[in-house]
């Protein structure tokens, strides 16, 4: 049981709640101004969650869909604010005190850990190719066509990976339409942005598109130890850049090549370490594992007044990088009206720089820089087509990652990239992973009315894992390493099922029961396998299997609304509990039987031609078994999600016209890790976050101007708590207030 509301928090509730109530509505399914149609004044988008064109009403799963064009106005830029904003979705980054890691939680499952040896359980798509690592990637929102967010296990369409949910994103494909876009920002707290898209026909037949950009901002503290450190804490700087091609000799085939590359740098996240200062605490009485501190016993008065500051002494632990590229061929190929294909290869590699000073001091303890990389290659082919009133969607998949994470000690006088040459390594694990799956998809119209579907996927995953670590025996640390290895397989049957009736009205009901799966993970710091060899051993498989009842559609020409009510069961769910270790962290895998429960509420209402209001709310009860005497909770998970979207149009008499819009979000109170012990600290208080965007739009609506203000009351808030047993890492948000104003000009 969650800790009790202040007065304070309550009232803020009572004050949402009043909100949600005179509304009336809830968030979004399209994001921009809809143009009235057939008396309607609601934009029905359309959406592609089950690998089919679909209208978002007749999909019978629960989905949010952002329509890129508005992502701006909505203080939208990357996949954490997208999070701000879908019931029961929550996005944090924590990951080794990256600034561009970015962890999806959909309805209490997500990722707690970013090492090669665990899985997300939330999947990530661009354009159809799956994101195998999301630390590095930090995709930009700048070309996107539509963003999908799909609720509940996704396993027969999208595969492992996704027992949480799926993330589509789809990016605008090139066509004859000749389209360039400027977008320049500036802004408080140094924000720099220049962002291009061009659209061309070369000839009939070959078309491209180009978009990309540079994005920065400055810090949220200072290094005060480390006084020639490059960067402030959480200064980010990014180039982007993608470039796609697309060769179409027919109307029945075309050929789309994609390349996209990302490179960015900037200071470390913001974090503060609260040291346990109890009388068995090892920071507390100066020494562990049989040995004392240089410099003797640690207070909380030796981090810093400011949780945003950062009193490391180690400058190889202030600079944080990114980088990540890609290449994708897609060939589409309709041989008839009734059957088509469509093959997706792509190859992916991602690499980052980062690691904590865990004692968030000036002495040399536990300072911790790391280095990842990820490279991926994965194939999909697909056989699409109509057999009489039935549709299906088949194919194959194959998808191979090797990975690593390396961790050495810094020091206080090395410099970047030299760390790598000094001291034994504190953790090397190496990972390869190969995936292999069929699947199909049926759907058939019984009437005009009623459809049903089903699918069914079989998995098939190995992976081969090798830990190198220093020895923690029985006399002690050494400086030797020894590596450990171990591999395992997996293979799994995933199912879906559903049925969808659409009423005269436009109404739809549905009902499903969804299927997911994910292979068993090695643990991400097996440092006691020295001590317990057996402890570098895969969990089981991961299952999931929701049930599902939901009610969306146009309840009027001015008010559209999506209701879902789920329950959802795991079985060998790992959570990820670290614990102070000669290296840092001794992470295990606590395996458990998890319940999420809920319900889901999203629309629209117009209440004049110029005014909307969007919100959105959910809430869970996450139940999980006992295990050990010890009654865990989700990490990451809160209760209770919504958010209040008003929009406003003014047409001016010169053609011109004023939007202006508020977005209002909030996410309760959560626990950073899997237990609800009071005494470990790990409770994250509830945030509420407040957007705008003004905008004058010219009468030709070719340019526009807009002031934005993002976090508008500057509310700071945990991404994550983290309790070792010596001390607590609370990873803060880089979310501060910022005020600034964007220009667009279309061409």
């Amino acid at each position: 049981m969650k800790n009790t509301h202040t007065i304070s928090q309550i009232s803020k509730m009572s004050l949402l709640g009043a909100s949600i109530s005179l509304a009336l509505s809830g968030h979004a399914f399209a994001q921009d101004a809809a143009e009235e149609d057939n008396n309607s004044n609601i934009e029905a988008i359309t959406v592609t969650a089950t690998k089919r064109s679909q209208v978002i009403y007749e999909v019978p799963i629960a989905i949010s869909a952002f329509n890129g064009e508005a992502l701006a106005a909505q203080g939208v830029t990357d996949l954490t604010d997208v999070g701000k904003f879908v019931p029961n979705l929550n996005v944090t980054g924590f990951s080794a005190g990256h600034t561009s890691s970015a962890n999806p939680f959909i309805r209490g499952i997500g990722l707690q850990d970013h090492l090669i040896t665990t899985d997300p359980g939330v999947s990530v798509y661009v354009d159809g190719v799956y994101l195998g690592r999301q630390v590095g990637q930090n995709w930009n929102l700048n070309n996107i066509e539509r963003i999908e967010v799909l609720r509940g296990p996704q396993g027969t369409l999208y595969g492992r990976n996704s027992i949480g949910g799926a993330i589509n994103i789809i990016t605008k494909q090139p066509d004859e339409v000749a389209v360039t876009k400027l977008n320049v920002e500036a802004g408080t707290r140094g924000r720099k942005k220049a962002d291009i898209f061009l659209n061309r026909e070369i000839t009939p037949e070959l078309a491209f598109n180009l978009n990309a950009g540079y994005n920065a901002r400055d810090g949220i503290g200072e290094f005060i130890n480390v006084p020639d450190a490059e960067y402030d804490v959480g200064e980010t700087k990014e180039l982007y850049g993608r470039l796609s091609v697309r060769y179409a000799p027919s109307d029945d085939f075309s050929l789309v090549l994609t390349a996209d590359k990302n490179d960015g740098e900037g200071g470390l996240r913001p974090y503060q370490v609260l040291i346990d200062e109890v009388p068995t605490g090892a920071y507390y009485t100066g020494g562990r594992f049989g040995g004392t501190f240089e410099n003797g016993p640690l207070r909380n008065a030796d981090t810093t007044a400011d949780p945003y500051d950062n009193a490391t002494g180690s400058r190889d632990v202030t600079t944080v990088t990114n980088e990540a590229s890609g290449i994708s061929l897609t060939a589409d190929w309709n041989w008839n009206d009734d059957f088509a294909s469509k093959v997706v290869v792509s190859s992916r590699s991602s690499e980052y720089k980062a690691g904590l000073d865990d004692d968030g001091t000036v002495y040399t303890i536990d300072q911790f820089p790391e280095l990842g990389e990820a490279d991926q290659t994965s194939v999909e082919f697909q056989i699409n087509g109509f057999l009489g009133d039935a549709d299906f969607v088949s194919g194959l998949y194959w998808f191979e990652e090797e990975g690593s994470n390396y961790q050495m000690p810094g020091t206080a006088g090395s410099t970047d990239g030299a760390f790598f040459n000094e001291g034994p390594t504190l953790l090397a694990l190496d990972q390869e992973t190969t995936s292999k799956a069929v699947f199909i998809n049926v759907g058939y119209d019984v009437s005009d009315a009623l459809r049903v579907s089903g699918g069914l996927r079989y998995t098939k995953d190995e992976k081969e894992a090798s830990a190198d670590i220093w020895i923690d025996g029985e006399d002690g640390p050494t400086d030797a390493t020894k590596p450990q290895f171990a591999s395992d397989k997996w293979d799994e049957v995933s199912f879906d099922l559903s049925a969808n009736y659409t009423f005269d009205s436009g109404i739809n009901v549905y009902g499903s029961i969804q299927n997911g799966y994910q292979s068993g993970q090695f643990p991400a710091r097996p440092y006691c396998m020295f001590t317990s060899r057996s402890c570098f051993v895969a969990t089981e498989n991961i299952t999931a299997v929701n049930y599902e009842l939901g009610v969306k559609g146009e309840v009027t020409d001015n008010f559209s609304m999506s209701v879902a009510v789920f329950n959802t069961e795991f079985e060998d769910l790992p959570y990820q509990v670290s614990t102070t270790a000669v290296g840092g962290f001794n992470t295990v895998n606590l395996v458990v039987e998890q319940t999420s429960r809920g319900v889901e509420f999203e629309g629209t209402l117009t209440l004049t031609d110029n005014f909307k209001v969007h919100t959105s709310l959910g809430y869970m009860d996450v139940d999980v078994d006992e295990k050990d005497g010890v009654k865990p909770v989700a990490p990451l998970t809160p209760d209770l999600t919504a958010s209040i979207s008003p929009m406003f149009e003014y047409p001016l008499a010169s053609g011109a016209t004023i939007k202006a819009r508020v977005d209002y979000s909030f996410r309760d109170e959560m626990y950073g890790e899997p237990t609800s012990d009071a005494g470990r600290q790990t409770l994250l208080d509830s945030r509420e976050l407040v957007n705008f965007d003004i905008s004058y739009v010219a009468a030709s609506e070719d340019w526009t101007v807009s002031l934005y203000g993002r976090n508008v009351f500057d509310e700071r808030y945990d991404n994550a708590r983290l309790n070792t047993g010596d001390y607590i890492l609370q990873i803060l948000s880089n979310d501060a207030s910022e005020f600034g104003l964007r220009y667009r000009r279309d061409f």
